[in-house]
């Protein structure tokens, strides 16, 4: 199953052919728009800008995308495209006698009426000639060709994510197995420093190293345990382990992949706070500075 990034922009328009109505009626061919954007949210954030023709037709819309987007802010913006100035028909000699009598008996009443405009007449000549419901067929082409061009979008980013994902694990990984080999030798070279440094202070204040020799390897065995980041190279392994295993997968992967690198986050930090050593310190810069690059890609997948 492929990973689906949440963003993602398509537009789609329809032909004559999918507004069979118009072709029975004669009448000019208007045109359906529809864009759709899509950038990252936590949930399904949909939003609808609809001509007034069009915005009985939002629910069947946001069940559309509701059935194949789970994620994701969507803005839908749909445009009724006019015919070119050749198609537009000319109004009817009743059309035009029937809007002045209804203009002429409106500033009757009301003398501060503005006139009808040419573009009006137009307008309103087109609503005449069309049928209510008749873009209904139309709308849902349109919006499907855009739907089904916004998934493929989406997929296509979400594969460029997954590899650069996958890609920065194996980095992260890399330095893991680089900062392994550093551990026993680290613990036992600041162990015997501390026993060094300790026996030192005890010649210093006049007390005999023997009798406080079990104190001292006590301290520094307490030590050692506090610097060992062994087991945070294991718990990072780990979350890595999983990353690979859920970008294979596939899927509405998202949230889970966002947990994760939190995870990493809290490790790599611990990492750092536990080094004893420049080279180890480093090593967990560089793994915070893959784990952020992470985190800003991961937020953008579904």
């Amino acid at each position: 199953m492929p990973v689906y990034s949440m963003t993602g922009f398509a537009s789609a328009q329809n032909s004559a052919a999918d507004n069979p109505s118009d072709l029975e009626s004669k009448r000019p061919a208007a045109r359906i728009g529809i864009e759709i954007r899509s950038v990252n949210s936590r949930f399904l954030d949909l939003t609808f800008k609809l001509p007034d023709e069009l915005r009985q037709y939002e629910p069947s819309l946001r069940e559309l995308l509701g059935s194949k987007l789970k994620r994701g802010k969507i803005e839908v913006r749909a445009s009724l495209l006019a015919a070119g100035h050749a198609d537009i028909e000319d109004p009817s000699m009743q059309l035009l006698q029937r809007l002045n009598s209804l203009q002429d008996g409106i500033k009757a009443w009301l003398p501060g009426a503005r006139e009808l405009s040419v573009s009006e007449v137009l307008r309103l000549a087109a609503d005449e000639s069309g049928a209510p419901g008749d873009w209904s067929g139309a709308v849902q082409t349109v919006a499907q060709k855009a739907v089904k061009s916004l998934v493929s979008a989406r997929e296509r980013e979400g594969e460029r994510l997954a590899r650069m994902l996958l890609d920065h694990v194996k980095q992260i990984e890399a330095l893991v197995a680089k900062a392994k080999p550093l551990i026993p030798n680290l613990i036992q070279q600041q162990r015997t420093r501390f026993l060094e440094r300790w026996q030192d202070a005890m010649g210093a204040t006049g007390v005999a190293p023997e009798s406080a020799q079990d104190r001292a390897l006590s301290e520094a065995t307490a030590f050692a345990i506090r610097i060992d980041v062994a087991e945070e190279l294991t718990r990072l392994g780990s979350h890595l382990e999983e990353i690979e295993r859920l970008l294979s997968k596939g899927g509405e992967v998202g949230k889970r992949l966002d947990f994760l690198i939190q995870e990493l986050h809290r490790e790599a930090n611990t990492l750092g706070s536990k080094s004893a050593t420049l080279e180890l310190s480093r090593i967990g810069v560089d793994m915070k500075v893959l784990i952020e690059q992470m985190r800003e890609q991961v937020q953008n997948l579904e």
